[in-house]
């Protein structure tokens, strides 16, 4: 399994709230998302079209824009345009660090570790490529801590930069680390497959199932049965003949998933963030009770103390840190995605990996549905009206409306005239029937409520009412209260006759309260009067 992304059907980014300014049609282009930042205030992300875009608060410049003006309305990231981005991450500076299709890192933000790679500590505007020791090498995973960077290339050799006052970086010294280097020792002729920082630590899973930490220990979050720092790897031995396949980093916990299924914690708990029960920090594996069901994903976030798992059925828990309470058991959600629990429930409520959404077009009922209206392609009926076609599909109108229903059986015609609807009219009543909402102005939903009177479709009736209000006016109130009147649309009558009497001056001088119908005329004078109306 790629690791790397995780592949929703629909990538539900308007939950974190940096998106909440995004227009909808600006939101369904998004192909791939990252919130970030102490507040959870930065945002990148990536169009169909693979633009590149930045939003947010810009702190240190880790927007990529070359300035360091905060921005409301997303700006473009020219340099990465086109680049197709296969993993990110990003550090509490912050810095971020992105892979490319080609194995090319970018690194760009906050910079005073050397956390850019760039071998300076000045801050970076705009994305760089990291290319000391990297230039020959395909990098497919790249994994940031607070202020250290870790890379892995496709031939499973791990590269480290950055801060590293715990040994995070691996290079036997606590010396701050400039540049990429190979992080060997132990690993020297081992195969990794994937990696995970905590705040001041790394951790690395190989080919062979094995797992491997180093960096800062003092809460047990290396997994080796003490609580010393480890400048080079360390093989977690307790984990011996348990198959390791994938790994996610708190602040100062661990979690790791087998190829069973099982979920292995340990590090930090505080806040329950292991999944125990109780708060101890364990500085050994633990195993989690899972209530047998068999986990495919563990999520967790170096910037939180939130843990997160999916099962094979697609259920998905949360323990750790949760809006501030301590949850120290694994807790069942309603969500569909480990990502949802970050959204909703971690502080700050980043997102734990790239969010990634499948290319393929996938639609749901409903829009394949709305996809097929007045389409001839499929369609086996058309209603001829004022001269027009409309497509639609028999099987479809006899589920959505008891009239078609009865109509159609009656009937083997694959084309029928309306002659007592206009042609606007009845393509929105059918438009309504495969989408549920009713698209036309305020004006010509009068013949809409008409129709849905004649037919009796209760929710429609309802849905014209309320547009009919939204287009009321001095002018049109008369007719408007007319035709309520007219189609016994209650609702409709009260609120035109209101809006009548607050507007009385005005609506008594128009034409259409001259024209007006004697009976009606009478009824209006008469209720107008029982609210007081006509008093001085």
């Amino acid at each position: 399994t790629d690791w790397t992304t995780l592949h929703l059907y629909m990538l539900d980014v308007g939950k974190w709230p940096v998106f909440a300014l995004l227009p909808p049609e600006e939101l369904r282009l998004i192909r791939q998302a990252c919130v970030f930042g102490s507040a959870a205030n930065e945002a990148l992300y990536v169009t169909v079209n693979d633009e590149v875009f930045a939003l947010g608060t810009n702190c240190s410049g880790c927007l990529g824009l070359g300035d360091v003006q905060s921005t409301i309305e997303p700006r473009r990231i020219d340099v990465l345009c086109g680049k197709k981005i296969v993993s990110l991450s990003y550090g509490t500076g912050p810095h971020v660090v992105i892979t490319t299709t080609d194995g090319e890192v970018f690194a760009w933000g906050h910079n005073g570790y050397s956390q850019l790679g760039n071998g300076t500590t000045n801050h970076g505007l705009t994305p760089a490529l990291v290319s000391t020791n990297l230039l020959s090498k395909r990098v497919t995973e790249v994994a940031c801590g607070s202020h250290h960077t870790i890379a892995l290339t496709i031939d499973g050799e791990v590269f480290a930069w950055g801060y590293n006052n715990s040994g995070q970086v691996g290079s036997g010294s606590t010396a701050n680390q400039p540049t990429p280097r190979r992080v060997s020792s132990c690993l020297q002729n081992k195969v990794v497959v994937n990696i995970a920082c905590g705040q001041l630590c790394s951790m690395a899973v190989l080919d062979n199932g094995e797992i491997y930490g180093w960096g800062y220990n003092c809460n047990g979050q290396l997994g080796l049965g003490n609580n010393g720092n480890q400048q080079t790897p360390c093989r977690i031995a307790a984990l011996q003949g348990v198959n390791i396949v994938q790994v996610a980093c708190g602040y100062a916990h661990t979690l790791a998933l087998t190829d069973e299924g099982m979920v292995y914690a340990w590090g930090a708990n505080s806040y329950g963030q292991l999944g125990t029960g109780n708060k101890s920090n364990q500085a050994l594996p633990t195993l989690i009770n899972t209530d047998k069901e068999r986990m495919v994903e563990v999520a967790a976030c170096h910037t939180s103390h939130t843990s997160a798992a999916k099962t094979q059925s697609g259920q998905v828990l949360m323990w750790g840190q949760c809006r501030g309470q301590a949850v120290a058991s694994t807790h069942l959600t309603h969500f569909s995605s480990t990502d949802d629990v970050f959204a909703c429930f971690a502080t700050p409520a980043v997102t734990w990996h790239l969010l990634s959404v499948d290319g393929d077009d996938y639609l749901t009922v409903a829009q394949s549905l709305k996809r097929e209206f007045d389409s001839p392609e499929i369609s086996d009926l058309k209603f001829l009206v004022d001269g027009k076609c409309i497509h639609v599909h028999k099987a479809l109108l006899k589920i959505r409306c008891e009239h078609f229903r009865a109509l159609l059986n009656e009937t083997d015609e694959d084309a029928i005239e309306i002659h007592q609807f206009s042609y606007l009219v009845y393509r929105a009543f059918l438009e309504y029937l495969y989408t549920d909402t009713i698209n036309l102005p305020p004006e010509d939903a009068v013949g809409l409520l008409d129709l849905a009177t004649y037919y009796r479709e209760t929710r429609l009736k309802r849905l014209c009412q309320e547009t009919i209000k939204r287009g009321i006016t001095e002018e049109n109130a008369i007719t408007l209260l007319s035709a309520a009147v007219k189609y016994e649309a209650r609702d409709l009558e009260e609120f035109c006759f209101k809006f009548c009497v607050n507007h009385l001056t005005a609506v008594t001088q128009t034409q259409a309260f001259a024209d007006m119908d004697h009976d009606l005329l009478k009824n209006f004078i008469s209720k107008a009067s029982r609210y007081g109306a006509f008093k001085n």
